[in-house]
This record gives C-alpha cells, structure tokens and sequence, in this order.
C-alpha cells in the first residue's frame, strides 16, 4: 500500500476571512483554488464547513463545533516580533503572546477566524544559532533543545558557511 500525506484540511464558517488571515496575514502561497476549497503550498488547505459538512455528514456546519483547543496549526518565521506585532494590528485574537518554550524557542498562539489555535514559532535553526551567539557550546544547545548533538553541529556548520 502506498499512502502519501497531501494535506490538512480546516473547515472554516467564511473563506474569504480565511483567506484574508492565511494570505493576507500568514502569507500563504495558494496552489489550488476550487471557490470553497483553497489549498496552499506546505500541506494546509481550508474548505467552506456548510457544503463540507453537507457533504460529509450530511448535516448543516452549525450541527458541529468549528476551531477547538484539541488541534493547532504551527507555522515558523524567523522574525517572530514582526509577525506578533502585525496580527496584534489586525487585532487577530491572541492565546498568548510571545514565550520561550522550555527548549529555548520561542513563540506565540493565536487564534483564526474560526477558533483554530494557530502556533507561529522561530525555526529550531534561528534558536540554536541564538543559543551559540549566547555563549552556548553544541553540546549545552543540545541538552537545552533535547537535540542530536550531530543535529545541532550540522546547524552551526550550516549557519557559518
């Protein structure tokens, strides 16, 4: 048997504020289209909850509970400041602001316009080469990180060359 992920789909109340956030705010690249179902490059796509629960269950959306707690969505972006400070202008709901992980990275929680718990957070790179420039050997980044140790140095190698 051959079963490849293609993606993870959202259902969501209203694309076009959807898309706004994906796009408009996220930068999402779209590479499908279909009016009521957008998929975008990395794997997400949303898809209109009234025909995709009428299809599905049979049901009307309202009959289901949209965006919960249970499910989140991790994004990465290396300027994690400017990114919280435009959602904090588009007044995007926020679960929390930006924190340190117990690993060092740091990121925040939002929400999308359908309640999904939307993660943004530094690529492990950006963190073990912050971790470097703090002091740190390979060998404590990668106590800190819970990382390889080979992980971390082909990371520092990367960075340097």
């Amino acid at each position: 048997m051959d079963v490849k992920f293609q993606s993870t789909v959202l259902f969501v109340r209203d694309v076009p504020a959807s898309r706004q956030f994906y796009e408009g705010l996220l930068g999402m690249q779209v590479v499908a289209d279909f009016g009521l179902n957008v998929g975008y490059a990395g794997g997400l796509a949303i898809w209109e909850a009234e025909y995709a629960n009428q299809l599905i269950y049979n049901r009307p959306a309202s009959a289901g509970k949209l965006g919960c707690d249970n499910v989140e969505v991790y994004f990465e972006a290396a300027d994690l400041d400017e990114v919280a400070a435009q959602l904090a202008g588009a007044q995007v709901p926020v679960a929390h602001p930006i924190q340190a992980q117990p690993w060092g990275q740091r990121v925040l929680r939002v929400y999308d316009p359908d309640g999904y718990l939307i993660e943004i957070g530094e690529p492990l790179d950006v963190v073990v080469v912050r971790f470097r420039s703090e002091g740190l050997s390979p060998e404590a980044i990668a106590k800190k990180m819970y990382m390889p140790l080979d992980a971390v140095q082909g990371i520092l190698q990367d960075a340097s060359a």
